[in-house]
Order: structure tokens, then sequence, then C-alpha cells
């Protein structure tokens, strides 16, 4: 192992037992992931939602769980169910925008500032 290679190592395993200062740019992604993260945490779960339940319909359709849950008619309620689970998988992305551009509406000045801040200084 050369003198480069060892200096890398060692100052790769310096680094995990050092203190890191928050710097502007830490506090920029902070930011940037607090307005992201719930809008992604959203569509996330409704789209599964979502795909659950259409698959719930297809289920019934497709299936004889409909003879052994006791429904009369399933392909009337698994197609029922199926579309509502298709709106859900629809509608899931119009929602998230709107989600996303509230939260970039809201912390867009600070943002803005911050990223400013960093690059002018």
């Amino acid at each position: 192992m050369n003198k480069n290679d060892k200096d890398f190592l060692i100052q790769k395993i310096r680094t995990q037992y050092t203190e890191k200062e928050q710097t502007e740019l830490d506090e920029l992604k902070e930011l940037d992931v607090k307005v992201k993260r719930p809008a992604n945490v959203f569509a996330y779960v409704f789209g599964s939602i979502g795909a659950i339940i259409m698959g719930g319909g297809m289920s019934l359709v497709m299936t004889d769980i409909a003879e052994t849950v006791g429904i009369e008619n399933p392909m009337l309620y698994g197609i029922i169910i199926g579309i509502v689970g298709m709106l859900m998988a629809i509608i899931n992305y119009p929602i998230y925008k709107g989600i996303m551009g509230k939260r970039r509406k809201k912390y867009a000045d600070k943002i803005i500032a911050l990223s400013d801040k960093i690059m002018k200084g």
C-alpha cells in the first residue's frame, strides 16, 4: 500500500471519530428534505393503499375468494373495488404535486436566501 492510499484510509477512519460541524450547506440539504419528505411519504403510502385495493378488486373477479367470503356477485363488487383503487392510483400524482407545490412555496424564501448566501460567500 502506497503512502497516498494509507493517508486516504487514515483520513477516512479519522473522520468517523471527529465531531462534524453544522454548515450552511447541511442546513440547505435539511430544508430540501423537509420540503420533499411529506409529499414522498404521502405518495408512497397512498399509492400503495390504492394498489392493494385495486388488487383486492382484481382478486374478487379472478379467484374464488368471493365464494369463501360469501359474496353473491363477485364480478360487480370486484370491478367497483378495482375502480376505486385505480382512481386512487390516478389521483395520487396530482395530490403529490399539490403537496410539493405548497411545501415549495412555504420554504422557497428560506432556501433561496440560504443558497444565495452560500454561493456568494
